[in-house]
């Protein structure tokens, strides 16, 4: 894989290299972001909330990309990428510092203030880093590439629940009996601040992390890519016009908002999904795990079948498909079995964001960087989605409730991916 901006002298490392970077980075991507689902049965017990109100961790989290794309895209220009992506990171570090401090004296709307600074910084991140890796090589092909960080990003996305479990969940359902049974208003709130205090020391221990990333990105051979060559206009038969002379890319704005909803719903509701079963909070803790690994394992489908087997945009179609059946499955069986139904979604999912992406932001050239911060504003469905779930399952079945939120997003994926990417583009391309 080569871009036409590459020198000869780096056509054999150059692709290895960035690779490599943004591999490291989407693994970070994956660890925070997929933190948000345990992140919602932590908050409810350490804060005493309702559903609603705990759900406004990923509605914080993901608004912040609706807020802070645009921004990123002119920062993006100034800076290059390179220095974006170093940026994005200090920026998060400093996210993790203000939740882990604000969780630990427990002012929720301070930890959720971290979070939306948490999701600043990727927001930056994802801006720069999705269209880089996308125009790195062959556009066609750049479905397999994000696949591969897509591994990365949900191997970590995997390890978090996990990881956050041990350190922070551990025993929670006894816990939370304790809590209950408190002899005093006094001692049930020393209860929960000791259990608060608990995601201080993982949360600096992140942000130092972060910073020594950031340093490591800043200093690495990573080179610069200009979108405007390695991602041309003529190569859809566009001439001249503005940004909404790309149909295929507002009508990919719309596909990813609504992706990103239902990836979440997979995802981060799941927990909240088994509990309205009945299923415990010791149960319910590691579900996400269940959702990324069954993403994990698209992933692998989608690198061994794009584009040698199936196009990234057939793959598209294929996966909204399996995400109407599991929709359906999910809403006529019970418990466990329905819960497995909505983990299975990670698999349909898996490859949505690595063929919606490419085929939004093709041919867009000199408005790549631009096309790219609106997609990344698109990340905002994992906020609204997940909230009118919540809202409505306050007073329909729960379960219906996630049936029709998710059909119609699977529907329009589909249509997506079987037309809408090609609207606007030259027949012969």
């Amino acid at each position: 894989m080569s871009s036409s901006t590459l020198t000869a002298d780096e056509s054999r490392t150059s692709s290895l290299v960035p690779m490599l970077i943004i591999g490291v980075l989407f693994f970070i991507f994956g660890f925070v972001t997929w933190l948000n689902g345990p992140l919602i049965t932590f908050v409810k017990l350490a804060f005493s909330l309702d559903d609603v109100n705990a759900f406004l961790v990923p509605m914080a989290f993901y608004l912040s990309y609706f807020f802070l794309a645009l921004p990123s895209s002119a920062v993006l220009k100034r800076t290059g990428m390179k220095k974006g992506m170093a940026f994005g990171l200090f920026v998060m570090a400093l996210g993790a510092v203000l939740f882990g401090q604000f969780v630990t004296m427990r002012i929720y709307p301070g930890a959720l203030t971290g979070l939306f600074v948490i999701g600043a910084g990727l927001a930056l991140l994802q801006t720069a880093s999705n269209p880089y890796i996308s125009i790195l090589g062959p556009i066609d092909s750049a479905a397999q590439r994000i696949a591969f960080m897509g591994i990365c990003n949900k191997i970590a996305g995997a390890l978090a629940p996990i990881v956050f479990g041990a350190l922070v969940l551990s025993g929670i359902d006894s816990f939370d009996q304790q809590v209950k049974a408190a002899p005093s208003p006094e001692a049930r709130e020393a209860l929960l601040n000791t259990f608060a205090a608990k995601v201080h020391m993982p949360y600096m221990v992140m942000a130092g992390l972060l910073v020594l990333l950031a340093i490591w990105v800043l200093r690495s051979s990573l080179p610069e890519i200009k979108p405007a060559g390695a991602n041309s206009e003529h190569d859809i038969g566009h001439d001249k016009g503005s940004i909404f002379s790309f149909p295929h890319l507002w009508l990919g704005v719309l596909c990813l908002f609504l992706y990103v909803g239902v990836e979440v719903m997979a995802g981060d509701a799941i927990g909240t999904y088994g509990q309205s079963f009945g299923l415990s909070k010791g149960e319910t803790a590691h579900f996400t795990t269940y959702t990324l690994l069954a993403m994990l394992a698209g992933y692998l489908a989608g690198l061994a079948l794009i584009p040698r087997i199936i196009s990234q945009q057939s793959y598209l179609a294929v996966s909204a498909i399996l995400g109407v059946l599991f929709t359906i499955g999910a809403y006529f069986t019970q418990g466990y079995f329905s819960v497995a139904f909505v983990a299975a979604l990670g698999f349909a999912n898996a490859m949505m964001w690595p063929a919606i992406f490419p085929l939004a932001i093709k041919g867009l050239g000199r408005f790549t960087e631009f096309g790219s911060a609106l997609l990344i504003m698109g990340i905002a469905g994992g906020a609204i989605v997940p909230q009118l779930y919540v809202h409505l399952k306050e007073h329909f079945n729960f379960q219906l409730v996630f049936l029709l939120l998710m059909v119609p997003c699977y529907l329009y994926i589909l249509y997506f991916g079987l037309r809408g990417h090609r609207v606007g583009q030259h027949p012969s391309n």
